[in-house]
């Protein structure tokens, strides 16, 4: 009977420690689903999704169009491509020869005008012409009865600076004359003849010439804005002188 008693109470604890074991597994749902720790929903970001970038109108060879600029209107940006234009207009315009004419001239200050022009080294584009008039006024050293005071007095001229000058040959009342100038007005004639005397030029006159008098005319083409600014400089140094800036004719 005790052994009975031992034996039920072994199978008893078998049982029950059986049952704390893997009692449950007999007991879990096989088609119920396992349920996740949850999620910090806090810490998720969503991220958007980028396009398919298309090829730029470079890549694909379409002309490119110009773009305003952030913060200007069209107008705006319609002015500032004019403006790009303007310095090529004006240089054209620049270009542009014009052909000028100085004068009259005759004396000492023809051959300054000449002194003048030379510096600026015009070459082929000055040329000059004549104008006659049928009477002036001119400066001169009366007749000398013989040719070696002509001589003399030529070197005495010289010495005083004066190298613009012309011994009357023609037989008559003016032979051996020294002309020193002509001029087209006595304004200018009187002017002449006060720069003699203060470089102390004796004896000097101012007279009316009745034949015919020949006056130089510098005539130059093919010139630009800055050569033309450059003669009209000039031209202040001879007030009595006109300058004049014209279209070159074919």
């Amino acid at each position: 009977m005790t052994k009975w008693i031992v034996g039920l109470l072994l199978l008893a604890n078998l049982a029950l420690f059986g049952w704390m074991r893997w009692g449950s597994l007999l007991t879990v749902d096989a088609d119920a689903v396992t349920v996740q720790p949850a999620l910090n929903a806090d810490k998720i970001k969503l991220l958007a999704l980028q396009p398919a970038s298309a090829p730029s109108p470079a890549a694909s060879g379409v002309p490119l169009a110009l773009s305003p600029v952030a913060g200007a209107s069209a107008p705006a940006v319609a002015s500032a491509v004019a403006a790009d234009s303007t310095p090529v207009a004006a240089e054209a315009s620049a270009m542009v020869a014009n052909c000028a004419e100085w004068g009259e001239f005759s004396g000492d200050d023809l051959l300054r005008a000449q002194q003048e022009l030379d510096t600026l080294k015009l070459g082929d584009k000055l040329t000059q012409r004549s104008v006659e008039l049928d009477h002036g006024y001119w400066v001169y050293i009366p007749p000398m009865k013989k040719h070696s005071q002509v001589e003399k007095k030529i070197a005495q001229l010289k010495q005083l600076g004066v190298k613009d000058y012309f011994v009357v040959q023609e037989k008559g009342r003016w032979l051996n004359a020294i002309s020193l100038g002509v001029f087209k007005s006595n304004e200018a004639a009187q002017k002449f003849l006060a720069s003699l005397k203060a470089k102390e030029v004796e004896p000097v006159k101012l007279g009316i010439r009745k034949s015919k008098l020949k006056l130089t005319v510098f005539v130059m083409k093919g010139l630009d804005a800055g050569m033309a600014d450059k003669l009209n400089t000039l031209q202040k140094g001879f007030p009595e002188s006109e300058f004049k800036v014209s279209a070159c004719s074919n």
